[in-house]
């Protein structure tokens, strides 16, 4: 392996000529030439100087200096995201676009939404309502141009389960009032969180807990569904052993007209969205499998009237009229399902959204999304919705169709209005075992096996946490399987945050560069000098780590190659702070007491290249004083010249107690300015010579 590097020549002369008219320091022997060491500024911490801002103050003033020069356009457009392109809007080039893609969302979302509602526990009625005013709500407030809303499979599931422990099946106006009310909490819930800008919060929740967690859904979504195909019902549960011991045990009541009829829409559907993924030319094959499945399997009931298929019945004809939620007397119950769904909502659909953002070269604040999200959830619950959101497979075929604005949003909801309005009547014959067909073609897609593949054999961890998040959804329901996952995803980030990356560094051989001993084994350290890098905030809940591994590297540091004078024990040991991006009170007590124990087994602390706000906290601390302003450095080269300095400068003297008390005990004299002279005389070579 080689190094890029200046040569000795050139260091020489660059040397010699920062050297140039300054004070000469006198000579030890053995030493060969002056080698410049680049002085550290400490920071003002005298009373004029700026005292320490608080988190609050800095997000405030931050959130003034961005709304002061906001003009009222810059307002309207951020309350109202669809005034950033109906101003420019280019109707010949745009307009021909989002009418094929509304169209296309609109023919796919009429038998998914009624298939949903099926999944949820309600009439298919109320998947369209849920389809219908929300999408008209979110083209102005949503700032995302061909993400696609409205009910999806894993949100259904989710409803399904909470108003089930509520509610018993037989009981379907209450079902409604509950679901509805559900879309109205979580509607508020997604307004506070984008006002409030706390999106990030659920950063900490991670992909493998989400894969897992909508693997595990899909799983009992497709056995939930199996009943339609079967011909007999079957428990209600989010559990997989309720629901396997219930299709075992209905077994003798098995039906083939339905079973038969269900398996040949799946199949067809499925080879039709596998066809329009491979072949873009036959990408409207995918859209149109859904509505497919409908038209084959309503001619086949309408034309044989099979007695043993169950159809869906009368659905009501008309737009949905408002109402307001009756009772609140079960959303303190609704409550944890209601902040489960804005979860899903804020990774999946502003996930989605943010990605097609991109694509598609515009930009998306997806605190402003999820606000969108919330007023179209809010609205839509007054006009009997139950909660929407955006859907991967449907905003896929938007992009795919080449959707350009928000009017495509609007033509999918014109759509639902005059299915709404006109084809309610014709509904009434399709089979339930076609909707469960599509809810269950839908959810094979959430099965995510080639996340698992590819978690086992990039990271071990996220594969355990995606394994745990899966088994207990699948085995203990939905609840326990979010709260198992996120626990153990939030103590994997404390985890990782309490035992931080420490590295011993080494000198790269020709350079003056220094890195993991582990990860460059040709990296040499010196005697009596142990370097570490910490790679980490430091704060109360590490610090302790910290010193204890510090403690460790002081007597094993010898199964590395070393060079410089023979020496019996460490002297030394420099911390490389430059990824240290904060450190707290604690950390600084702790690290005073960690100086004081070195002192009084004559070891010397140097600190290597804080950023601005660690040392402005070091400094206020008093930190500086203690150790000593000559052991800052600006980098850690600086820092092992130094100590080299002192360590080859005290073999060659008499041999005292201590040469740490000798250079503190010199008179009230300081080594100080003799380390911040641009001469400070070294024997080994800045660079070795390479023979």
């Amino acid at each position: 392996m080689s190094y890029a590097s200046l040569s000795v020549k050139d260091l020489t002369s660059l040397v010699s000529r920062s050297g140039a008219g300054s004070s000469s320091s006198p000579k030890l022997p053995g030493q060969t030439r002056p080698v410049k060491v680049i002085t550290l500024h400490h920071p003002d911490t005298s009373h004029d100087a700026r005292p320490p801002s608080i988190p609050f103050d800095d997000i405030l003033s931050g959130w003034r200096a961005k709304i002061k020069p906001m003009s009222l356009v810059d307002w309207v457009e951020i309350l109202f995201p669809c005034f950033t392109w109906i101003p420019t809007y280019r109707w010949s080039e745009y307009f021909k676009l989002d009418l094929m893609a509304g169209i296309t969302v609109g023919i796919m979302l009429v038998p998914q939404a009624m298939s949903y509602a099926k999944l949820a526990g309600l009439p298919p009625i109320y998947g369209l309502y849920s389809s219908f005013v929300p999408i008209f709500v979110y083209a102005i407030f949503g700032s995302s141009r061909q993400l696609a809303i409205g009910p999806v499979a894993l949100v259904s599931l989710l409803v399904s389960n909470a108003l089930g422990g509520i509610a018993d099946s037989s009981e379907e106006e209450l079902h409604i009032e509950l679901a509805i009310l559900l879309a109205l909490l979580v509607g508020i819930l997604e307004c506070i969180m984008g006002l409030l800008r706390l999106g990030w919060l659920i950063r900490f929740i991670s992909h493998s807990v989400i894969s897992g967690f909508t693997s595990a859904s899909a799983i009992v979504i497709g056995l939930s569904q199996v009943k339609y195909f079967l011909g007999y019902n079957i428990a209600r549960s989010s559990k997989i052993v309720p629901l396997v011991e219930s299709i075992i045990a209905g077994a003798d009541k098995f039906q083939w007209p339905p079973f038969l009829m269900g398996s040949l829409i799946l199949v067809i559907l499925q080879v039709m969205k596998h066809v329009g993924k491979a072949k873009k030319e036959l990408q409207f094959l995918r859209a149109a499998a859904p509505l497919t499945g409908i038209v084959l399997g309503t001619t086949i009931a309408k034309v044989f009237h099979p007695p043993s298929i169950s159809l869906v019945g009368e659905i009501p004809q008309g737009l949905p009229t408002f109402s307001f939620p009756r009772s609140f007397d079960h959303a303190k119950t609704l409550l944890p399902t209601s902040a489960l769904i804005t979860g899903v909502a804020i990774l999946e659909s502003v996930g989605i959204a943010k990605a097609l953002a991109a694509k598609n070269r515009y930009e998306l604040d997806s605190n402003s999304e999820l606000f969108g999200l919330g007023v179209a959830n809010i609205l839509g619950s007054l006009f009997s919705a139950y909660p929407s959101t955006g859907s991967f497979s449907r905003s896929a075929v938007s992009n795919e169709s080449e959707a350009k604005t928000g009017l495509s949003g609007l033509i999918t909801g014109i759509i639902i209005g005059c299915s709404l309005l006109f084809l309610t009547p014709v509904f009434k014959y399709i089979p339930q075992c076609a909707l469960a067909a599509i809810v269950i073609s839908a959810g094979s897609g959430l099965v995510d096996y080639d996340e698992a593949i590819f978690l086992w054999r990039v990271d071990k961890r996220d594969f355990t946490l995606w394994t745990i998040t899966s088994t207990t959804t699948l085995f203990f329901g939905i609840e326990i399987g979010v709260l198992v996952g996120v626990g153990f995803s939030l103590a994997f980030v404390i985890h990782e945050s309490a035992n931080p990356h420490i590295a011993v560094l080494g000198r790269l051989p020709g350079t003056t560069v220094y890195r993991n001993v582990k990860q460059y084994p040709e990296a040499y350290t010196y005697n009596g000098i142990v370097i570490v890098r910490i790679d980490a905030p430091i704060y109360f809940a590490n610090i302790s780590y910290i010193k204890d591994r510090l403690r460790e590297y002081e007597v094993a540091v010898d199964k590395y190659t070393t060079k410089g004078p023979e020496v019996e024990r460490i002297s030394f040991v420099i911390l490389e702070m430059s990824p240290v991006t904060h450190i707290d009170s604690s950390a600084v007590e702790a690290l005073k007491e960690l100086y004081q124990e070195y002192k009084a087994r004559d070891i010397q602390l140097a600190i290597s290249n804080p950023n601005k706000d660690v040392h402005m906290t070091i400094a206020r601390s008093g930190m500086v004083e203690l150790v000593g302003k000559e052991w800052y450095f600006v980098r850690v080269h600086d820092a092992v010249q130094v100590c080299l300095n002192y360590l080859q400068s005290s073999s060659l003297e008499d041999k005292k107690p201590s040469f740490l008390r000798r250079f503190s005990n010199n008179n009230g004299s300081s080594s100080y300015n003799d380390l911040q002279s641009y001469n400070t005389l070294l024997k080994e070579p800045l660079l070795p010579v390479e023979k």
